[in-house]
């Protein structure tokens, strides 16, 4: 497990074998820690607008002896088989996640770049890693459609320790989503409401507006 001081140690360590400045998004169980929701993670994902800067940080990290892997084990069949998939990397029992752009089909919008929460500058004496982190609204979203161990736990304590989520942002979000092609982020997290709704008050109107997205594309 990666701790939060393990994690900002390790980012420092990266930025000290750039061979570029590379700015890159924090957005699941890694980006919680920043907020306090948790104390340690399994892997750290990362999002990248562009290929030349995953491409930096991966060459900054296989010289730090990490390894690419296989996607099987870790997540479900149909995102395996996404043209959208991210690399993987370890090194003992740490991970990175690495997309680009998207993750799996759902795009990086102008709508999550605004909402950013925080963002971390890692510096050595020639360039920086620049994190930013998503906000708590693209954080619970982006877990509700991955489908990977612990992350509807995730979500679970997202909404346990944060009372003000905006979730006509999280609606809108998915509903973007749909029109650009990527058909699973209505219905996945529809699925991830309904299972939320048995210990968290959502308004009808939530489903309502999902239920209508659907109608509208078929």
């Amino acid at each position: 497990m990666i701790t939060k001081d393990d994690q900002d140690a390790l980012f420092q360590l990266i930025a000290r074998n750039l061979k570029k400045d590379v700015q890159c998004y924090a957005f699941g169980g890694n980006a919680m820690m920043y907020y306090g929701y948790k104390a340690a993670t399994k892997d750290i994902d990362i999002l990248f607008e562009n290929i030349q800067d995953k491409k930096i940080f991966v060459d900054a990290i296989t010289s730090l002896n990490y390894q690419k892997m296989s996607l099987k084990t870790i997540y479900p069949e149909r995102l395996e088989k996404d043209p959208k998939k991210p690399e993987m990397y370890t090194r003992g029992d740490e991970r990175f996640d690495l997309f680009v752009g998207n993750v799996f089909r759902t795009v990086f919008s102008n709508g999550m770049k605004e909402r950013v929460w925080g963002r971390y500058d890692f510096k050595s004496e020639k360039y920086t890693l620049t994190v930013y982190v998503l906000g708590k609204e693209d954080i619970l979203f982006l877990k509700g459609i991955t489908h990977r161990d612990k992350d509807f736990e995730d979500i679970k304590i997202i909404v346990e320790k944060e009372k003000k989520l905006n979730w006509e942002a999280i609606i809108d979000e998915a509903i973007y989503q749909h029109t650009q092609g990527n058909d699973w982020a209505v219905l996945d997290l529809e699925e991830t409401l309904e299972n939320l709704k048995k210990n968290t008050f959502l308004k009808k109107e939530y489903f309502d507006r999902l239920y209508s997205a659907l109608k509208k594309k078929n």
